[in-house]
C-alpha cells in the first residue's frame, strides 16, 4: 500500500488514499480466499485494519467539518493553540511530544510511523517517541467547544491510522492496571497482552506512549521474583510480550532503556520454561538491532547465560541463542566478553558435534578478529575440526567461514602449519577449495598454499 503524506485534509488526497485502500483490501482478501492454508491469522489482522482504515477515511469524506452551527465563522475564530500545527484542525487528542510541542494524536503518529525523527515545528531531533496526553490543552478545547456550540465527534468513533478506537486504548489501560492485582488477574492480564501484541501491531505501539506502560506490564517479576517459581506460566507470557514490542522498531530503543528490562531478560534465561528462556534470547536478537543497545546488553552481562543456555543445547533455544550471540558479537568489546565467557569452547564442541555448524560457524569467524578467541581456537583443536567440516559440507558458505577462520589460525600461530601441510598432503583439501570456493574462500585457501610452497621451496633449497 502506497505511503501517503501527513497532511491529508484535501479531497483529492483523500479520495486517493480511499482508492489505495480499496486495493489493497482487495488483495489481502484474494490472498485470504486463495490460501489452502489455515494459519493466515497475520493476513486476516491485516485485512481488518485496513478495513477499519478505510471506514475512517470515508467517514472523513462524509462527517460535516467541525463547526459552529449557523456560524460560518466556526474554526475561523478556533484561538491558534487550538489548532495542530500540522493538519491546522481542531485538535481532538493533544499530545506532548519529547520537546513540548503538541499535536493532534493521529497526524504526529503518521508523522513518526513514516520515519520522521525530529518535531516537526521546531526540527529538533527528538529524544524519544513517546507521546503524552495533553489533559490541560483537551480540557480547554471541551471548554471552548461548549461555549461555541460545536460539536466533536465522540472519540470513541475516531480511530487512529493503526486502527485503534479509544476502547482499545481503554482495554489497554485497564489490563495494565491489573499488573499490580492479584495473581489471577496477573496472570489472566498477561496472557492477553501477550496475544495482542502479537496479533495486533497496533497494540505494539501503544507501549510507546507512555514511560510508565513497561514497568507496569514487568510489575509482577519486578516486585516478586520469587513468582517466577510460582508461576512460570506468568514469566513466560511477559518475556514473550516484551519479544512481541521489541519486533516493533520505534521501541527498540526505550524498550532496552527502560530500567529492569535487561536484567529480567537475563534472568529468564536461566529460568523459568524453555519456552521463556528462548524467547528471553530472542528478545536480545531483537533489540539488538541497535548498535547503542548491542553495547548496552553486553555490559548487562547478557553473553555468559546466552553461552550457558548454548551449551545445554535444547534444540528449541539453539537458534534464537545462537542469533543473539552473532548480533551481539558484531561488536569489539562484546567479542571480548563472550570469549571470556567460554564461547570458543562450547562453539567448537558444538561444531564438532555437527549441530547447528552454520549459525556457530559464522559466531566462530566473527570472534576470529579477536586475538585470544584465535589462540583458544588452535589450543582447543580448531584446526582439524575445521577442516574436517570443509571436507564433510556441500554449503560454500561453511566452507568459506572454515578456510578464513583457517587462515588468520596458521598465520597467527606457526606450529599450525604441519597440520594444514598433512591435510593437502592427505586429501588435498586446500587445493580444491582454491578452485572450487566462493572468491573468498579461493583467495584464503590460494594464501595458505602460497605459504606452504614457500616453505617447500625453502627446505629444498637448504
Amino acid at each position: 500500500m502506497a505511503k501517503t503524506g501527513v497532511l491529508d485534509g484535501d479531497p483529492t488526497t483523500t479520495l486517493t488514499k480511499a482508492s489505495e485502500l480499496k486495493k489493497e483490501l482487495q488483495r489481502l482478501v484474494r490472498a485470504i480466499v486463495d490460501s489452502n492454508d489455515d494459519s493466515n491469522a497475520e493476513t486476516i489482522d491485516r485485512a481488518t485494519q485496513t478495513l477499519r482504515a478505510l471506514k475512517e477515511v470515508k467517514s472523513r469524506t462524509t462527517r460535516v467539518s467541525v463547526k459552529k452551527p449557523n456560524n460560518e465563522g466556526g474554526l475561523n475564530c478556533c484561538p491558534e493553540e487550538f489548532r495542530c500545527p500540522i493538519s491546522n484542525e481542531l485538535m481532538r487528542d493533544p499530545v506532548i511530544v519529547a520537546t513540548g510541542q503538541t499535536y493532534d494524536r493521529p497526524f504526529i503518529q503518521r508523522w513518526l510511523k513514516s520515519g520522521h525523527r525530529t518535531c516537526p515545528r521546531t526540527q529538533q531531533v527528538l529524544s524519544h517517541t513517546l507521546l503524552t496526553p495533553n489533559l490541560l490543552i483537551r480540557e480547554m478545547i471541551s471548554h471552548w467547544c461548549k461555549n461555541q456550540e460545536i460539536q466533536l465527534p465522540d472519540s470513541i468513533q475516531c480511530c487512529n491510522e493503526a486502527g485503534l478506537t479509544e476502547a482499545d486504548r481503554d482495554r489497554f489501560i485497564s489490563l495494565l492496571e491489573k499488573m499490580s492485582s492479584n495473581i489471577s488477574e496477573q496472570k489472566e492480564a498477561a496472557r492477553e497482552l501477550r496475544l495482542l501484541t502479537k496479533r495486533m501491531p497496533s497494540f505494539r505501539a501503544l507501549f510507546s506512549e507512555s514511560l510508565s506502560a513497561i514497568p507496569q506490564l514487568l510489575n509482577p517479576l519486578s516486585q516478586n521474583r520469587s513468582l517466577i517459581d510460582l508461576h512460570p506460566d506468568l514469566q513466560e507470557d511477559l518475556i514473550t510480550t516484551l519479544l512481541n514490542l521489541s519486533i516493533h522498531d520505534n521501541n527498540k530503543k526505550f524498550v532496552a532503556e527502560t530500567p529492569m528490562v535487561i536484567s529480567l531478560v537475563i534472568d529468564a534465561l536461566s529460568s523459568g520454561t524453555i519456552e521463556t528462556r528462548s524467547n528471553a534470547a530472542a528478545t536480545l536478537f531483537t533489540l539488538s538491532a541497535l548498535d547503542s543497545n548491542k553495547a548496552l546488553i553486553g555490559k548487562s552481562g547478557a553473553l555468559k547465560p546466552l553461552i550457558d543456555l548454548l551449551e545445554e543445547g535444547h534444540p528449541l533455544a539453539m537458534k534464537d541463542v545462537a542469533s543473539a550471540i552473532f548480533n551481539l558479537c558484531i561488536i569489539q568489546e562484546n567479542k571480548a566478553r563472550a570469549v571470556r565467557d567460554g564461547a570458543v569452547r562450547v562453539i567448537l564442541k558444538k561444531i564438532a558435534n555437527r549441530i547447528h555448524v552454520d549459525e556457530l560457524l559464522a559466531i566462530l569467524a566473527i570472534l576470529s578478529s579477536n586475538p585470544k578467541a584465535v589462540e583458544e581456537m588452535g589450543e582447543l583443536g580448531g584446526v582439524p575440526c575445521l577442516l574436517s567440516v570443509i571436507r564433510e559440507s556441500s554449503c560454500p558458505r561453511n566452507k568459506e567461514n572454515c578456510i578464513a577462520i583457517l587462515h588468520t589460525i596458521c598465520f597467527s600461530d606457526r606450529t599450525k602449519w604441519k597440520e594444514m601441510k598433512e591435510e593437502e598432503s592427505t586429501y588435498g583439501t586446500l587445493t580444491q577449495l582454491a578452485q572450487n570456493g566462493t572468491s573468498r574462500a579461493k583467495r584464503k585457501a590460494s594464501g595458505i598454499l602460497e605459504r606452504l610452497n614457500r616453505a617447500i621451496n625453502l627446505t629444498h633449497t637448504a
